[in-house]
């Protein structure tokens, strides 16, 4: 069975949508890749998020050292998609505690025992979000990795 990982960007999504997407695709631990896990958007920050995913019975992890710093988040949001792409593979590779955590996240994808996880986001289309950027990365790390954007 080859390893899988999912991803999502919570953009045109309600906490309740967002939860029925995940529970469709039969996620069982969401890592949210945002550098900073707040939202304006009610119930998409950290906490509250957490809680509601627990609810059903989906884990909650915060992992900033995969999230976008704001200088590089500049690029994205300029529409600059090819250049945030460039800064954030220098920085995933290059700067010793994302790295450390891609290799992390890579060491556990590899491993069968590992809950079905999807990486959250704000973008919706994960072709212009840092999201790509990291299963690109991860799929090099770890041999057949099927990515499925929901």
């Amino acid at each position: 069975m080859a390893p899988e990982i999912w991803t999502v960007g919570y953009e045109k999504l309600l906490p309740d949508a967002l939860v029925a997407e995940l529970e469709a695709a039969g996620i069982e631990r969401l890592i949210d890749v945002r550098f900073r896990a707040q939202s304006r958007r009610a119930g998409m920050s950290k906490t509250k998020l957490g809680l509601l995913l627990g609810e059903h019975r989906i884990a909650y992890e915060h992992r900033r050292d995969l999230g976008t710093p704001a200088d590089i988040r500049v690029d994205y949001k300029q529409g600059r998609i090819a250049a945030g792409h460039a800064r954030m593979e220098q920085h995933v590779e290059e700067e010793q505690a994302p790295a450390d955590a891609l290799d992390a996240l890579a060491a556990e994808l590899a491993d069968p025992r590992t809950p079905r996880t999807v990486l959250m986001c704000l973008e919706a289309d994960p072709s212009v979000c840092h999201r790509r950027v990291l299963v690109e990365r991860l799929a090099e790390r770890v041999p057949g990795l099927v990515v499925h954007d929901l």
